[in-house]
């Protein structure tokens, strides 16, 4: 870069930082407007959208659906974060975060509100015994799971920004970060290399967590950096990702709250499993 920035004594925040989010990002916490969140009539009320972290939340509830755990149904509501409906009051009670997903739980007495995607996956893990490996495993699978939630920001709000969604591409940033990506890649080809899944033999919420960052990464579905980051050469996380992706129930929980890509694989709110079947027009009356 031509400039060395000198940081100021006390930072203050007088311009947007640029780029594709810079009109939502702010470094204070609330809500801006007030706005209550629709509920529906299943026990389980999701706010979210198709983003990496919301997918592991729809991937897992139509998991538990397909598994047989018809308890689990339940409804997900679009919150376009581009437009700000993190920031409404009713998502802000939910998530005091402001992040998407965020889930309101009323299978009990009260409801119980549950945010950050691994805390959530865990919640219904938990909830319903399933995809948690054996007792042997659990261990081990906590540990990746947690291993992915501290290790994305990495790849999104470091890689991703600063390759796909930053005002300008700058070579320092973009190349700290494709290091640290492909580390972490190379981290997930080793693992696998002795495993079918992140733990061994059981398919579990770490898979559904790493893979909706990392499997579609190296499916090239994210920031268009596939080749950049030669991801054909990490072959055990090719194999693992593909059959993830090939599962019925994590094609449906990639439909849901997407409002991007092809339209047919776009299902922008999810009342009831016939909704995959006439996709989103019908019954959000678009």
């Amino acid at each position: 870069m031509a400039d060395t920035y000198t940081p100021p004594k006390v930072w203050t925040w007088d311009k947007e930082s640029g780029g594709k989010f810079a009109s939502i990002n702010r470094p204070i916490a609330g809500p801006t407007h007030d706005k209550d969140l629709p509920v529906g009539t299943h026990p389980f009320q999701l706010y979210s959208l198709a983003t990496p972290n919301g997918v592991k939340v729809t991937v897992l509830f139509e998991e538990l659906l397909a598994a047989g755990h018809s308890d689990a149904e339940y409804d997900a509501w679009l919150i376009n974060i581009g437009d700000g409906n993190q920031f409404g009051s009713g998502f802000v009670d939910v998530n005091p975060n402001s992040k998407i997903p965020a889930l309101l739980d009323k299978s009990g007495p009260e409801p119980i509100r549950v945010f950050e995607s691994g805390a959530i996956l865990l919640h219904l893990a938990e909830k319903f015994d399933a995809f948690l490996g054996n007792t042997a495993q659990r261990a081990e699978m906590l540990s990746w799971l947690f291993w992915q939630m501290g290790s994305a920001p990495y790849l999104g709000g470091g890689f991703g920004h600063f390759y796909a969604y930053a005002p300008e591409k700058w070579q320092y940033p973009i190349d700290r970060f494709a290091m640290e990506t492909k580390r972490q890649l190379d981290v997930l080809d080793r693992n696998l290399a002795e495993r079918e899944f992140m733990t061994g033999d059981h398919y579990t919420i770490a898979d559904m967590a790493i893979w909706a960052w990392y499997g579609q990464l190296a499916l090239g579905r994210l920031y268009d950096a596939g080749e950049f980051l030669d991801v054909a050469s990490y072959a055990n996380v090719q194999r693992w990702a593909q059959a993830i992706d090939a599962r019925p129930a994590v094609l449906r929980g990639r439909m849901v709250n997407r409002t991007f890509g092809e339209p047919e694989l776009q299902l922008h709110e999810r009342h009831d499993a016939g909704d995959f079947d006439t996709q989103t027009q019908d019954k959000i009356g678009e």
